[in-house]
């Protein structure tokens, strides 16, 4: 699934093409994805203007005219690439939005586990997608000082912990490996019994795997591309994710008697993790 550097390297790369554009026509393909789309959406948008494009946790949100904001999300397999020349539709291609600066942006999703909705801009905080999200890892607001709050007491590991979008949005699976990792954080360490210490290398760790991974245009392993098709190269610098029984980078471990990177699963996902730098 994409996370958070890959829904920002789209939203910033939609945002450099389409800030200021106006929709000319959308050719809705079908009547949902995983949830039913709004009703006359092609009409709702026609002629609308765009006025900014950002991201909320893994949410792409496209500021309109007339107090409205068009939701998307890429789900499991979502891609949404702009071109600049009309092609026949790939089947998967479910919105196709025609600009008046020439820009097309298909919305393809062969899963169907994508969302789009039209929304007041007013409301956004308090519509039923945003209402429970928690603090944008990125911001000033996430300090050393409010994780050792919110995970005091918590029995929960701490990589099920950050993995909480009521907690801290959109750092996601991969990133949360990483993000330990450099801060010598064994994933299966209870988030409560994280001592002030590991919270504070942590903290900077998150914000700095996430930095780094949105300048290198995200991770590409399936189906993930940036807003103009190419591949993200995030992955060519993993140090433990997806590298089971490897030497994580720069490691100076006994490979042999280590047994390398391990890979564990939690809460459904895997977590990989190196058994001598993390405690």
């Amino acid at each position: 699934m994409p996370e958070l550097p890959e829904v920002e390297t789209i939203s910033r790369g939609l945002a450099k093409a389409l800030n200021g554009a106006r929709i000319k026509q959308v050719d809705v393909r079908r009547p949902d994805l995983r949830f039913p789309l709004p009703k006359n959406l092609a009409a709702r948008l026609k002629d609308r203007r765009i006025q900014e494009i950002a991201r909320r946790a893994k949410y792409i949100l496209i500021t309109l005219d007339k107090n409205e904001t068009l939701v998307l999300h890429l789900g499991m397999s979502g891609r949404v690439v702009i071109s600049y020349k009309e092609e026949e539709p790939d089947k998967h291609d479910h919105l196709v939005f025609h600009f008046n600066n020439k820009a097309i942006v298909r919305f393809n999703d062969p899963r169907r586990f994508g969302l789009c909705d039209l929304v007041s801009t007013d409301a956004l905080p308090r519509h039923r997608l945003f209402q429970h999200l928690g603090l944008e890892p990125l911001g000033g607001n996430l300090t050393p000082a409010f994780l050792e709050k919110k995970f005091k007491g918590k029995k929960t590991s701490i990589k099920t912990a950050l993995l909480d979008q009521r907690l801290v949005v959109g750092v996601g699976n991969i990133y949360a490996s990483e993000a330990l990792f450099h801060a010598g954080i064994s994933p299966k360490r209870l988030a409560g019994k994280c001592t002030q210490e590991q919270i504070v290398k942590l903290v900077p760790m998150i914000k700095k795997v996430l930095n780094k991974a949105i300048n290198a245009g995200g991770s590409s392993l399936r189906d993930y591309v940036q807003a103009d098709g190419e591949l993200g190269n995030f992955q060519n610098n993993f140090a433990v994710y997806d590298r089971a029984g490897k030497a994580c980078r720069g490691c100076t471990c006994n490979i042999k008697k280590t047994r390398g990177i391990r890979r564990i699963t939690q809460g459904g996902r895997s977590s990989f993790y190196c058994p001598v730098k993390q405690i």
